[in-house]
């Protein structure tokens, strides 16, 4: 029924809007994922959303500790509509929850900070799974907290004496990285065939003026055409 939604919902979109989405569907990825934990410079945030989308990173995970994540729209331009965004802010240890929730989703978790233990950007291993890259707020960089718990540690060499970039051009500069990498790697990195339909239905849904009420008319008439039968 779903194929059948979404073909039925595309006539209610442009050509080019449906072609669109044909088009970058198939350079989405759930591979690597982007985690901001307490992030509270609105144009920041949503600098970082904007890179995620142009790099085709769909899944962005949200943690709010002691700062709620604004979007500023000026910044972001939209990006944010066309992502799916994960908010852990209900527990008293909302870290420790996103990174339990992305660890039994099979994701290895990445600090994005000088380590002892760390790794230069060109040197990253993308070929042992998935991965989560977490980016810390502007001032204090990671908790010890998700530090404490990432399996790894990544870092962009540094030759200057500033000690680090503004988050949203160390998370442009990683994702631009990796996932051009990624892209020329024979690894299996693109989304299922279900996530891709899912995701077109959102993106649909999203695009279509009272989807909801047209949605609601096609389940009335498939539901009739399946009883008739």
């Amino acid at each position: 029924m779903k194929k059948e939604l979404i073909q039925y919902l595309s006539k209610f979109a442009t050509e080019h809007r449906t072609e669109l989405f044909e088009k970058i569907i198939n350079d989405r990825t759930k591979y690597i994922t982007v985690v901001l934990e307490d992030i509270f410079q609105s144009h920041n945030a949503s600098a970082v959303l904007r890179s995620c989308d142009c790099f085709g990173i769909q899944d962005v995970h949200i943690i709010e500790n002691r700062n709620e994540y604004k979007v500023n729209p000026d910044v972001a331009l939209g990006s944010y509509k066309w992502l799916s965004l994960n908010k852990f802010n209900n527990s008293k240890e909302n870290t420790l929850e996103a990174i339990s929730s992305l660890k039994n989703e099979g994701y290895r978790i990445v600090a994005t900070t000088p380590h002892t233990n760390d790794v230069d950007l060109e040197d990253f291993d993308l070929s042992k799974g998935k991965f989560a890259l977490f980016f810390g707020t502007e001032l204090t960089g990671l908790s010890e907290t998700m530090l404490n718990n990432a399996d790894e540690f990544l870092k962009i060499p540094m030759f200057g004496f500033t000690e680090s970039f503004n988050i949203s051009v160390s998370a442009a500069i990683i994702l631009h990285h990796l996932t051009h990498k990624l892209r020329n790697l024979n690894i299996n990195w693109q989304l299922s065939p279900q996530e891709k339909d899912d995701l077109i239905l959102q993106w649909l849904k999203q695009s279509i003026n009272k989807s909801d009420a047209i949605e609601k008319e096609f389940l009335k008439n498939y539901e009739s055409s399946n009883f008739s039968e």
